[in-house]
């Protein structure tokens, strides 16, 4: 099942629940700022990065702009627990199942969430239309 971890002003968000809608994919959707991450949660979303919290962490927010610590002097605890009680710190939306994760809304990369007999029927499709154009 696919989780969309949202914030109710974040036109990024919107974008995402609108495609998923658009695809007919089932969803969960989590607003981080009603129901904030659990430590459990980020966890399972660190685990999915490539580049680590760097990934997870809102630079342009104001809530990065207002740390009186520096991010990288923080335990993995610490960093936790600040995820947790300040949600804003967090990129937005957050898309993930159990083997896949976005972060932020890219249109090319979100179709990884598309099954894959989708994707397949896609790209068959293009084929057919690049063969057809290179016949005419």
């Amino acid at each position: 099942m696919i989780t969309l971890y949202v914030s109710p002003s974040c036109t990024s968000c919107r974008k995402a629940k609108a495609w998923l809608e658009e695809q007919n994919l089932e969803f969960n959707e989590k607003n981080i700022f009603h129901e904030p991450l659990t430590k459990e949660e980020i966890k399972q979303i660190l685990s999915l990065t490539e580049e680590g919290t760097s990934e997870l962490i809102s630079y342009r927010s104001q809530a990065y702009q207002a740390l009186s610590e520096d991010i990288d002097d923080l335990s993995l605890n610490e960093l936790l627990d600040l995820f947790e009680n300040e949600p804003s710190l967090i990129r937005r939306p957050i898309i993930m199942d159990d083997r896949r994760l976005q972060i932020g809304y890219n249109e090319e990369e979100i179709r990884c969430f598309l099954p894959r007999k989708v994707r397949e029927l896609e790209l068959a499709e293009i084929h057919r239309k690049l063969a057809v154009e290179e016949t005419a």
